[in-house]
């Protein structure tokens, strides 16, 4: 995936504002070389955003990786090497920093995850809780640490939860005005019990989402589920449960923290060697 220019002209334009008055100190025809180092042992994810961002400002600029898109590295690691206009380096290093450890963190969370249901079959989905402005890289770098994406956002399937189910009147009315409002798309629909999940199955939805069901409910329901409906857990799962909720049999489970809950990777980048001043 590539960010759009105009995406990475607005991460620029936050930070740059009228233009960067402390990298202007430093006369224009100075060039550097810098070195990008990860701090802590992480996947890292976000290269074409952390490229974009310094090209945009000089496409003169080199950029060479060390490391692959996805590939996890030590701590201590040396990522990337740049070279080029030092005020551009300068300018660029806080935005492209930004990037580079939301979505590093974003795929190193979900690659923990991933690895805690390993084996059982079930896949782990993202949701829309995602930081404004960077829902598609999120999304990216979800897929990027081995979990899957949930719908991108209201347009693309249907998902009834309960204040739907009361404005339409019930389970069953809110799937049937669903499927004629579109046929095309994946109708899921959210439940709190066991006897909301009986009043769904009946519906024929194409997913049922289990909010906060226990253990025992969750193997309930799979055990009912004979129509082979998809099974979706979500609510409070950690990943301290995460492996018991997978082992109960259900299809998904939905993390809301996969995006929303980033602690950012710690990187820097520290300019080595002035070549020519």
């Amino acid at each position: 995936m590539q960010p759009t220019q105009a995406e990475i002209a607005a991460y620029l334009a936050e930070d740059i504002g009228s233009g960067d008055l402390t990298a202007n100190i430093i006369p224009e025809q100075t060039t550097a070389s810098a070195t990008v180092v990860s701090r802590e042992t992480t996947i890292i994810c976000g290269q074409a955003w952390f490229n974009a961002v310094f090209l945009q400002l000089n496409p003169d600029l080199q950029i060479e990786w060390l490391c692959q898109e996805g590939e996890q590295v030590a701590a201590g690691s040396v990522i990337c090497r740049l070279n080029g206009s030092a005020r551009s380096l300068l300018t660029g290093e806080r935005t492209a920093l930004n990037l580079l450890q939301s979505l590093s963190a974003t795929a190193n969370l979900a690659s923990r995850y991933a690895q805690a249901v390993a084996g059982t079959g079930c896949k782990i989905l993202d949701t829309r809780k995602t930081i404004p402005g960077l829902r598609l890289a999120q999304k990216y770098a979800v897929k990027c640490g081995g979990c899957f994406n949930h719908r991108i956002g209201l347009f693309d399937a249907i998902l009834i939860k309960e204040n739907h189910i009361i404005a339409a009147g019930s389970i069953a009315q809110a799937v049937k005005l669903a499927r004629q409002s579109n046929s095309q798309v994946m109708v899921e629909i959210e439940v709190e019990n066991l006897d909301e999940f009986q009043q769904a199955l009946a519906a024929k939805p194409d997913r049922i989402m289990l909010d906060n069901f226990s253990l025992a409910d969750m193997v309930s329901a799979v055990q009912q589920n004979q129509a082979g409906v998809e099974l979706e857990a979500s609510g409070n799962i950690t990943l301290e449960t995460i492996r018991s909720v997978a082992e109960t049999g259900v299809d998904y489970i939905s993390i809301g923290a996969l995006t929303k809950n980033l602690q950012a990777v710690d990187l820097s980048m520290r300019i080595d060697l002035q070549i020519c001043n």
